[in-house]
């Protein structure tokens, strides 16, 4: 019978990883994480894009139900601009119904709408008690996935931050309309703001098709506002309120809080007192009233056509400025 082998010789002990080898798949394993990383953030904000624009395509889909329905576009917002409690300062006044909420029928929002509609019908607007479950709602098709400001309604607040008589809350968007170059809200009140806002959407303008000359599919109506940047409602204005920007927005910028058309309106420039200012989606100068989004390189818009395009921050001023107008003339401007 032949001898019977040491244990060890028949099984030797199996080998383990050196120092330098476990340092070295860590290494590898450190870097493969290092190239993955910035692709799996780009999946991801590609993928918030695509969900921020198909907001937006709803929200094109729900301008046009309004036009069918009651045969022209939402205004910006509406006031009655002769009330005898008009704010002094803009004219702002009942009912402050913005386009969201002008919309909301259209989006899928049937009971927000109708309960709004039954209150306006009773002298009961936007800062209304009533209407205070309504308005200070968050509607996740006025939200942008890639937006990283604040959640929570907000507090309506006056120029000095002050809070205005009622605690009048409103709920946040990330989605503003297109008033044109120029900022009507600043200038000197006046009650018609047609020959002023050269946009298609501003207070009480209610245009029809026709009225957009440079041609719906080459005009902006809506686009994006963070709330990183600054306070935007769906609902609509309140008389005497002011849009604040955020802390981080005030310090990076410097800009100021602006009037209530605000939470609803932007312009584009050129304006009174900068005629060689333009402000481009995501121009780092803008402003509470500018376009800005939190997409890298642009923004999504809705054009007059209902349909949805991302526009590049590097878009030439001139033809940003050409979208934004909707009887100028450069229809052919269009990129």
């Amino acid at each position: 019978m032949p001898p019977r082998c040491p244990r060890s010789a028949a099984h030797p002990a199996a080998a383990g990883f050196s120092l330098v080898e476990l340092l070295v798949v860590i290494a590898i394993i450190g870097g493969l994480v290092g190239l993955l990383l910035p692709a799996v953030q780009s999946a991801r904000e590609a993928a918030r894009r695509s969900s921020c624009s198909n907001n937006l395509r709803q929200l094109g889909l729900a301008l046009h139900g309004h036009l069918d329905s009651r045969h022209r576009f939402p205004s910006g917002y509406e006031s009655d601009t002769s009330a005898s409690d008009r704010d002094p300062d803009t004219w702002d006044a009942f009912p402050g119904t913005g386009w969201g909420m002008a919309v909301a029928a259209f989006a899928e929002l049937m009971d927000v709408s109708s309960a709004y509609e039954a209150n306006v019908r009773t002298g009961k607007g936007i800062a209304h008690p009533d209407n205070a479950a309504l308005v200070g709602r968050n509607l996740p098709g006025f939200r942008c996935p890639s937006s990283t400001g604040p959640r929570e309604p907000f507090t309506v607040r006056d120029e000095g931050g002050s809070l205005l008589a009622g605690n009048i809350v409103l709920g946040r968007s990330d989605y503003v309309a297109n008033a044109g170059h120029d900022e009507p809200w600043g200038l000197a009140p006046v009650a018609d703001w047609s020959s002023l806002a050269n946009g298609p959407l501003y207070r009480n303008s209610r245009l029809r098709p026709a009225a957009i000359t440079d041609g719906l599919s080459k005009t902006v109506f809506i686009g994006e506002h963070s709330q990183a940047l600054s306070q935007k409602s769906w609902a609509g204005v309140v008389p005497g309120g002011f849009s604040h920007p955020t802390e981080f927005f005030k310090t990076a910028v410097g800009t100021m809080p602006d009037r209530a058309a605000t939470f609803v309106l932007t312009h584009s420039g050129p304006a009174d007192g900068e005629l060689s200012i333009i402000h481009p989606p995501n121009d780092p100068l803008s402003h509470v009233c500018q376009m800005f989004s939190e997409h890298p390189n642009g923004a999504n818009i809705v054009l007059g056509d209902g349909s949805t395009r991302f526009v590049s921050a590097s878009i030439s001023h001139p033809v940003w400025a050409a979208m934004c107008s909707i009887n100028g003339g450069e229809s052919d401007a269009m990129p």
